[in-house]
């Protein structure tokens, strides 16, 4: 199969202690599984706060926005590109922490080179991480900003909720289900099946095992034809 001429981007999004990282590796691992060349974008905050032993400043915030940025998108050689939190992330910490909402036009032009858009959910204890993170009473205003962001923007996205294995299985899940729909060789119609703003799901069956039928029916594909990819994202 022809390698796309750019690769697909996933973005994971969402509040602090709520797996992003793990959740990146994890994602990375189980496509690569499958055969496709996926690389993670690292988080650019964790690294500057690691090299200066400080949580950045106001004025420092719209130069790791734009490193984050210049990382995904010279990830040419890849087929899939999985970034542990976009520009975007950084634009709502710059609103929550320091009331500057002006890095949310560059963030959400940005955002839109993603084929998918993972939230990751809240339903993970908040973990301290040696001073870099501010604590659990900022995970909601933080879930609720990224919401908001992406409503006006109008960009779909997918929340991932779950433990461990769940939790990858419900990132490949929300991932199938935007790589898949309209793949007419698993009978889905693009007319009938449309990505509700709000959350990102299937807005017409209401059917909750959908997205799963759509996953299982890609791994079942005979093996005597050529594999499909695990995500349809190399099609």
């Amino acid at each position: 199969m022809q390698r796309p001429a750019s690769p697909r981007r996933i973005a994971l999004l969402g509040a602090e202690s709520t797996g992003k990282t793990h959740l990146a590796t994890a994602l990375a691992e189980r496509l690569r599984a499958q055969g496709l060349v996926a690389v993670v974008v690292p988080e650019v905050l964790r690294g500057w706060c690691e090299r200066e032993g400080r949580t950045p400043r106001a004025h420092e915030q719209a130069g790791i926005a734009l490193e984050q940025a210049r990382q995904v998108l010279t990830q040419g050689a890849a087929e899939v590109v999985i970034a542990d939190t976009t520009p975007l992330m950084t634009a709502v910490y710059s609103h929550l922490l320091f009331a500057d909402e002006s890095l949310y036009d560059f963030a959400l032009h940005h955002q839109r080179a993603y084929d998918a858009i993972l939230l990751t959910g809240l339903d993970l204890p908040w973990v301290a991480d040696e001073g870099i993170r501010d604590g659990p009473q900022v995970r909601e205003p933080v879930d609720r900003l990224l919401r908001d962001a992406l409503i006006r923007a109008g960009l779909g996205w997918q929340v991932v909720y779950g433990q461990g294995e769940r939790r990858v299985e419900s990132a490949l899940d929300a991932i199938v289900s935007v790589a898949v729909r309209g793949h007419s060789a698993l009978g889905v119609d693009r007319k009938e099946h449309q990505k509700a703003p709000e959350t990102g799901f299937c807005a017409a069956c209401g059917d909750p095992d959908c997205e799963r039928r759509l996953f299982t029916a890609l791994l079942d594909q005979p093996r005597s034809r050529p594999p499909k990819r695990i995500s349809g994202l190399a099609d």
